[in-house]
């Protein structure tokens, strides 16, 4: 029996995304992002991200049926992040993708945006989805999960404070790049050196799998009137800063591992595209003898394609949604 075809919604921040999936085949995938709308002030304006999903869904949707080569009458069921994110944002999705299954007497499925990354890395290597131990480094959240089968998740340890992401951000808006800072970093810092600057692994030995990136941000706001004029300081830092975060998200997702048994490993989420984080998770799970799975760079920021997916899993699996289930911006994972 063929997978159904799901087209699903994404909007819980400031990317407007729409795919149609049909089990692990991505069958389309449409992204407008607004980074270049939101850059001029440096983070993301909840009004201006609604404002823009309501100009860009239509044409998305039309997109992507026609990249699938489906109208909607080709659609089994339809799908839309229900939170965790900006609740105007989630509002757009939500809306949408509730008109189109009420019009075309589909069942409607409400998704959790973390569950979406959490099952991405199974998503992009076309594998089933097995007990594995998952870091999920996105935006706000920052986070280690125990997931035993799909929709059975416990959660071991999230962010105290700033999210890795965050922080990445929030330190390349301190040392004047562009934004989004995180990838602005990992550029900077292939030609840095990482052991620059002393910078604190806060909670690395803590005991326990819980994070905490703000006391990170403020040692580099202290050592910043250490730098030298003319003196090309900025690549040390940036890999410095950066080899920090990476040293603590490996450590913590390594002796998750083995507190849990699990021999699978899966990392998902933005902070996933950065380079050092993928060059040493790589290299520690080899060592450690365990499975590596993580999403291509396609799947890691926000994008319907892993909302689809986690759809198609719940609708095999005989759950839907009420069109009336409101959105939760605080949706919690586990």
């Amino acid at each position: 029996m063929q997978p159904s075809v799901v087209l699903a919604l994404e909007t819980s921040c400031d990317e407007t995304a729409v795919a149609v999936v049909q089990g692990n085949a991505v069958l389309a995938s449409e992204i407008a992002s607004q980074i270049k709308i939101h850059q001029p002030y440096g983070g993301v304006v909840p009004e201006l991200a609604s404002r823009n999903h309501i100009v860009n869904v239509k044409p998305l949707v039309q997109a992507a049926l026609k990249s699938a080569g489906l109208d909607l009458n080709g659609i089994d069921a339809f799908a839309a992040t229900s939170g965790p994110g900006l609740a105007s944002s989630l509002l757009v999705g939500n809306t949408v993708a509730k008109a189109l299954a009420v019009s075309t007497r589909r069942p409607f499925l409400a998704i959790n945006h973390m569950e979406g990354h959490l099952l991405s890395p199974f998503l992009s290597e076309k594998a089933d989805p097995c007990p594995s131990v998952a870091l999920i480094v996105s935006g706000g959240h920052t986070m280690i999960v125990d997931m035993k089968e799909v929709g059975d998740y416990e959660l071991l340890g999230r962010t105290r404070d700033d999210a890795a992401g965050e922080a990445f951000d929030k330190v390349g808006k301190m040392l004047g790049l562009p934004y989004p800072g995180g990838p602005e970093i990992d550029r900077m810092s292939k030609s840095g050196n990482p052991d620059a600057f002393d910078f604190p692994r806060s909670m690395l030995h803590s005991g326990d799998f819980a994070f905490s990136f703000s006391g990170l941000k403020t040692s580099v706001l202290y050592r910043l009137p250490e730098v030298v004029d003319g003196v090309n300081w900025l690549p040390d830092m940036c890999a410095s800063f950066q080899e920090a975060v990476v040293d603590v998200l490996v450590e913590k997702t390594i002796a998750a591992a083995k507190h849990t048994g699990k021999d699978c490993v899966a990392a998902s989420g933005g902070v996933t595209c950065n380079s050092r984080l993928r060059g040493q998770l790589t290299q520690r799970c080899a060592k450690e003898g365990l499975r590596l799975l993580m999403p291509s760079h396609a799947l890691t920021t926000d994008n319907a394609a892993m909302i689809g997916y986690v759809a198609g899993l719940k609708f095999a699996e005989g759950f839907t949604s009420s069109v009336t289930a409101d959105i939760d911006p605080n949706l919690a994972l586990a």
